[in-house]
């Protein structure tokens, strides 16, 4: 009895009563190995506080970190057929679609939002690498048209999120479509004398970056962010060359003329802010006017009352 008592109960007890450990609780950094609290690296807009690395942030944190008072209204995006060539390789892709949305909670890779940016009505979308690595499909372009017209109605500028992998293989030349129909939309844009402004994030490779990554009035990427159409190992498997040091990222880039800015994520909102208030020839944003990242002190940014009608933010204000 003793040997039941003293050592198979304990150890029952304790593996019946052992809490489960969030795997996101501690997050890694790719470049130095840093262990960072993950509420720690949310509160730091997800960069590494040692190195500086700016880790992937979800289409959610993105908006919440640009919006004043992290509050803005979600533009209705059109259904689009899930499945259109029945396309079916290792898994079925609509099985794909199935598990991309359960990881993620989105309906799609692109999610759109209005609001007011140092209150200055903006329409901003972010592309989710995390979403079939934010590959362009229907559904994503869609995305994207809507939300160009969404800015050109509304009389604001659009910014743009861009995080791909290239078009959605799936969805084969209707996938490759929707680089000219996000082309023609932002020649709609310009034609209404609205800013259209890209922020790179990394990765923005293939197809994307043969579209509407780099059609922006103004090109701004972040620190290391990995942009090109092919992969730099495709490329020297190519030329048989060695490639220069820091090929393809966002500070090579900049100093060959290919983007105009290289922005980090915590200089990013004020950033924005400024050039969209320089192209819209919209006077200086007083003190008032101004919210904080973490949203102290801001209202809930109005919709105009010609604007079309959108459905109302979340509870939590989203």
């Amino acid at each position: 009895m003793n040997w039941i008592s003293n050592v198979v109960r304990p150890k029952l007890n304790s593996f019946l009563n052992r809490r489960e450990v969030p795997e996101n609780l501690w997050v890694k950094c790719p470049e130095t190995g840093q262990l960072v609290f993950h509420k720690d690296l949310e509160a730091n807009l997800f960069v590494i506080p040692g190195s500086g690395y700016h880790m992937r942030m979800e289409p959610t944190a993105r908006l919440r970190s640009m919006f004043d008072g992290g509050k803005w209204y979600d533009v209705a995006l059109p259904q689009v057929p899930a499945d259109p060539l029945k396309f079916r390789d290792e898994k079925r892709y609509v099985d794909r679609l199935k598990d991309a949305r359960a990881k993620t909670g989105a309906q799609d890779a692109v999610k759109v939002g209005y609001g007011k940016l140092e209150g200055l009505p903006v329409t901003i979308a972010v592309q989710d690498f995390g979403f079939m690595g934010g590959s362009l499909g229907m559904a994503a372009g869609e995305a994207i048209v809507t939300g160009l017209e969404t800015a050109a109605s509304r009389g604001t500028p659009f910014i743009m999120f861009a995080s791909s992998g290239g078009a959605r293989m799936q969805e084969g030349i209707l996938s490759l479509m929707q680089m000219p129909r996000t082309t023609c939309a932002i020649q709609e844009l310009r034609e209404a004398r609205l800013p259209y402004i890209v922020v790179l994030v990394n990765p923005t490779t293939g197809g994307v970056t043969a579209s509407y990554a780099m059609l922006g009035d103004i090109q701004i990427a972040e620190p290391g962010a990995l942009i090109g159409f092919a992969g730099p190992r495709v490329i020297e498997q190519t030329i048989r060359e060695k490639l220069p040091e820091g090929f393809q990222r966002a500070e090579y880039l900049r100093d060959h003329g290919m983007i105009d800015l290289v922005v980090h994520r915590h200089e990013m909102r004020p950033t924005l802010a400024r050039l969209c208030r320089l192209l819209m020839r919209a006077p200086a944003a007083n003190g008032a006017a101004k919210a904080s990242l973490n949203g102290s002190g801001a209202e809930t940014p109005a919709v105009p009352a010609d604007a079309p009608a959108l459905p109302p933010p979340a509870p939590a204000g989203v």
